[in-house]
């Protein structure tokens, strides 16, 4: 354990021991570069003297600091997550990092973080900091909360594998842009340092002018798939270095992930906080018939990713079984809906229960509807009953139980021809200003080559295609379900495309926005507001007289009145 602090600092301060010893070097005298040295050492090691924790019945404790003493203090209640990650040294001594996650984005010097703790405590002390959700504390914590146990607690390693990771997965790991994230801040660094002076200087660039069009595009061909190599083995090494081993366990009450090459990392999610799943979808990885899952949860990463890159039936199939712990055990589906105990708060009981239970515990908790126009706000009048709106935009065949297959699968309603029609206009707007640009320069005197004539005409057709997939993204869903929740599914986007299944009880107020452009088209965007994931989501360009029924369906009884 003395041993992780004084290298961390060293780490740190590499560049300026670097500093020292080049000083040392040069001044003849080498052993004036150990003097920064133990120094660094010596203030980790103080560090390490000078840091504890403290677990008590409502709160944990942090304390540490040299000479300005500090402490950190969280409410147990409070604590949403623990995580747990090990590198290189700290898994060679034994060790890890177990940081507490409260849902509060703080600033690294605020974070709550246990370093270099052994190994053997870390389950016990894990069950003990989220004994909240549902498990029982350990009981072999004494009184004071500390765990002081060498055996791991097999609790938090119990459960049901809903998700493992493949080493075939591998192969989508460059469809996404994560190899680009990697190459360019290199690539970007280089260029700083002159690395383009250096090519431009080359001989091959100096006499590129001398060489046939062919040599030209055989050279541009190269470094082009050069530069896609590249990003594709970057991309497979972050893939591998992140999610290597990765295991997705689920005990009913916790959510349990390991994963990592080098750094393991272990993430202990309260399923409690469980508001629904994304599906992300970007453009190469649809392509491949694969996606990435994101769980929506309050006081959480807004993009808490459960599986990486892989194929769509695994991501579905994950899905799946995590949504059997959000459903009544041993529910009929012939039988009227009954509330989940993690939701409604009720007693279990054989008593059916409308729909209406489904909705957040307190009706006057919930914010009404309201129309966004501009700067003003209005409510949104309605005279739509609950049956209207069901028939307007919910199944017609009777609720059936949510799958995870289902929320990925089934067919989305489309938002009608002004709708597309919205898509192909914003479309043609940077075909406009190209071509508006080039008749700039022909009036003014400029000369363009006929070929570039061309341009516009290609951009245009690309336009049009990416028109009509964003417009093909473009849909929502309303699916009530007989063992759980009411489920509103949106999807939007092409480049980069989302499915957002949020739960009904997980919203707690709506906003119906219209823009100057979608009043003329009869359009409108409602937003569900939820205190969990990105906080809102969006339907995007729904018809204005569906709206009101969208509403009713999802929340029934949440529309306000003039």
């Amino acid at each position: 354990m003395l041993l992780v602090y004084p290298v961390n600092e060293i780490m740190k301060y590499i560049p300026v021991l670097l500093g020292s010893i080049i000083v040392g070097t040069t001044s003849g005298n080498p052993l004036w570069s150990l003097i920064p040295v133990t120094l660094v050492a010596a203030f980790g090691v103080a560090r390490w003297f000078t840091t504890s924790y403290r677990i008590d019945a409502d709160h944990v404790q942090l304390r540490s600091g040299i000479v300005q003493r500090r402490t950190l203090s969280v409410p147990r209640p409070r604590i949403r997550s623990v995580d747990v990650e090990a590198d290189l040294l700290h898994r060679m001594l034994g060790l890890a990092v177990l940081a507490i996650g409260t849902g509060k984005q703080t600033d690294k010097g605020e974070e709550f973080k246990l370093d270099a703790l052994d190994t053997s405590q870390i389950p016990a002390l894990r069950a003990e900091l989220l004994a909240h959700t549902g498990h029982h504390a350990p009981a072999h914590l004494d009184n004071a909360g500390v765990p002081h146990v060498s055996q791991p607690d097999a609790h938090a390693d119990s459960g049901v594998e809903i998700g493992h990771w493949r080493a075939a997965w591998v192969r989508y790991a460059p469809l996404s842009l994560t190899g680009l994230a990697v190459v360019a801040p290199i690539a970007g660094l280089g260029a700083q340092y002159g690395l383009i002076d250096v090519l431009s200087r080359s001989a091959l660039v100096q006499h590129l002018d001398d060489d046939t069009a062919m040599i030209v595009v055989i050279v541009i061909t190269g470094l082009t798939v050069l530069s896609l190599v590249l990003v594709s083995l970057a991309a497979c090494a972050q893939y591998l270095a992140t999610w290597f081993g990765l295991r997705v366990l689920d005990n009913g009450a916790t959510l349990h992930l390991r994963h990592g090459l080098f750094t393991t990392r272990q993430i202990t999610l309260d399923l409690a906080r469980f508001r629904g799943a994304t599906l992300n979808e970007p453009l190469l990885l649809r392509a491949a018939k694969a996606a990435q899952l994101e769980m929506i949860m309050t006081g959480e990463n807004p993009r808490q990713k459960i599986l990486p890159q892989a194929p769509r039936t695994a991501v579905e199939r994950t899905l799946d079984e995590l949504l059997r712990t959000r459903r009544r055990p041993h529910a009929d589906a012939s039988t009227a809906p009954v509330p989940d105990s993690t939701w409604a708060r009720h007693d279990e009981s054989t008593v059916p229960v409308p729909d209406s239970a489904w909705a957040r515990r307190d009706e006057s908790s919930s914010a009404s509807a309201f129309t966004e126009t501009g700067d003003t706000e209005r409510p949104l009048a309605t005279s739509l009953t609950k049956g209207e709106s069901t028939a307007v935009l919910a199944d017609p065949i009777a609720p059936q139980p949510i799958t995870g297959s289902a929320l990925g699968t089934v067919d989305l309603y489309r938002h009608g021809p002004a709708a597309r029609r919205r898509r192909y206009t914003r479309a043609a707007w940077p075909v406009g200003g190209v071509v508006v640009a080039m008749l700039a320069i022909v009036l003014t005197g400029g000369h363009l080559p006929p070929w570039t004539w061309a341009l516009p005409v290609a951009l245009a057709l690309v336009m049009a295609v990416l028109a009509e997939d964003r417009y093909r993204g473009l849909g929502h869903r309303v699916l009530p379900g007989t063992t759980g929740p009411t489920w509103l599914i949106t999807r939007r986007g092409s480049l980069d495309r989302n499915r957002d299944c949020l739960e009904a009880p997980g919203i707690i107020g709506w906003t119906v926005r219209q823009t100057f452009w979608q009043r003329r088209a009869g359009l409108a965007t409602v937003v569900a507001a939820t205190a969990a994931g990105k906080k809102a989501y969006l339907v995007v360009d729904i018809p204005i007289d569906q709206a009101a029924a969208l509403i009713e369906a999802v929340t029934p009884g949440r529309l306000g009145e003039r």
